[in-house]
């Protein structure tokens, strides 16, 4: 998998800290669309994004223990240092990196992010949610760009999806992370200008002020990736452009369907039959945009 790292939607990992499991997962795209070669190397950023992102959502660790767990992690990515409990995958990372000369700075950011997570939990206004996912989501996207040499003006389409990507996600998680981590990413002037409140969050239901939030972040959402449209033709690599191609589709699949099914009721994800579908209108977007 490969765009999945930006939401952190395969949720398979090799080591027993990390309790989420595959059935979490969202956005599950064929990874026989990217050189063999360079999915050793993916995984190892994804085991790296993974491990850093459970020490911020913690139950067990302290805020303090956090800050100090996630500045030894970003410690390791600036050189080489013993392995420990603290920087193992930072450590397989900085060494994968060496290998692709891809620099560690995506990874830094992600680090950042997850600092951001364990001394904030509100976001007054869409430009602090949008400087957020900057550092959270945009870093793989450009990791990922990177890594296949394609040019740099992509970057900002690629953004641009990857933004959306990871907004999708906090619609998903909404209820399950103000009730389990008190976090809130959706703003908090798209809930004073529509009349709801961020405790709406915790019912069993969608009431319409809230889903007139919802709504409205969707319609940014639509907006990033009718910008994002533009990557797929723009990346020299094969397996890459169609991947992004296939992402890109799901995306618009899923913010569909978070506008007609009530992410408080239920978790909100495409199932198998819908996936397929994606991959297969994904290949003919690509297909006919040459």
């Amino acid at each position: 998998m490969v765009f999945e790292i930006i939401l952190y939607l395969n949720k398979k990992i090799s080591s027993e800290k990390i309790v989420k499991t595959k059935q979490d997962e969202n956005f599950p795209v064929a990874s026989w669309l990217i050189a063999t070669s360079l999915r050793r190397h993916i995984n190892t950023f994804y085991l790296f994004a993974r491990y850093a992102d459970d020490i911020a959502d913690s139950s067990n660790i302290n805020p303090e223990e956090k800050l100090n767990q996630l500045k030894e992690v970003d410690k390791a990515l600036l050189e080489k240092v013993d392995i420990g409990d603290h920087n193992k995958y930072a450590v397989e990372h900085f060494i994968s990196s060496k290998e692709t000369g891809v620099s560690t700075e995506h990874a830094r950011h992600l680090v950042q992010a997850f600092t951001m997570d364990v001394k904030k939990s509100r976001y007054r206004n869409w430009s602090e949610l949008l400087n957020y996912c900057r550092f959270s989501a945009a870093p793989v996207g450009r990791y990922l760009i990177d890594l296949h040499n394609c040019d740099e003006s992509t970057k900002k389409f690629i953004d641009a999806l990857c933004i959306a990507l990871q907004i999708l996600n906090h619609l998903q998680d909404c209820k399950k992370d103000y009730l389990e981590l008190d976090r809130v990413y959706i703003p908090e002037t798209i809930f004073k200008d529509k009349g709801a409140r961020i405790e709406d969050l915790s019912k069993e239901r969608t009431s319409n002020k809230l889903r007139n939030v919802f709504n409205f972040l969707l319609d940014k959402v639509d907006e990033l990736i009718l910008i994002s449209n533009k990557a797929p033709n723009l990346i020299s690599a094969r397996g890459l452009r169609l991947e992004t191609a296939i992402i890109i589709i799901i995306a618009k699949t899923l913010s569909t369907k978070l506008r007609y099914r009530d992410p408080l009721a239920e978790y909100i994800k495409l199932n198998k039959f819908q996936y397929i579908q994606c991959i297969i209108r994904g290949l003919l977007f690509k297909m006919y945009n040459n």
